[in-house]
């Protein structure tokens, strides 16, 4: 008879996870990160507010603009205009009203009176 190998049941012990635990400078490293990344998120907020504020500034500024235009284009008109004898000569006689020698004003009474 030969023997068998008896066969045994090897019992393994089953490890538990250890706990892990941050260690000091590791939660140090992640409160850091954190206040940096809260830093940056605030520039970057402030940044979008200030752009925001230009932008108004800069539609603001070229409606000034094409008002000022608007204005310049009229006076460069007048002056055009001003260089033109008959222009200031019924200027002047409609809006001070001048006369030429021998002429006579009449002033006609309005309706709405």
């Amino acid at each position: 008879m030969t023997q068998q190998p008896v066969k045994r049941k090897v019992v393994r012990k089953v490890k538990k996870p250890k706990r892990r635990t941050l260690r000091p400078i590791t939660k140090l490293l992640c409160f850091a990160v954190i206040i940096f990344s809260g830093w940056l998120i605030y520039g970057v907020i402030e940044e979008i507010g200030t752009t925001v504020t230009l932008q108004q500034q800069l539609k603001e500024t070229k409606v000034k603009l094409e008002e000022v235009k608007d204005e310049n284009q009229y006076l460069i008109d007048q002056k055009n205009k001003l260089s033109d004898p008959n222009y200031v000569q019924s200027y002047a006689r409609g809006s001070y009203m001048l006369t030429k020698d021998g002429e006579k004003i009449y002033y006609l009474p309005s309706k709405d009176k």
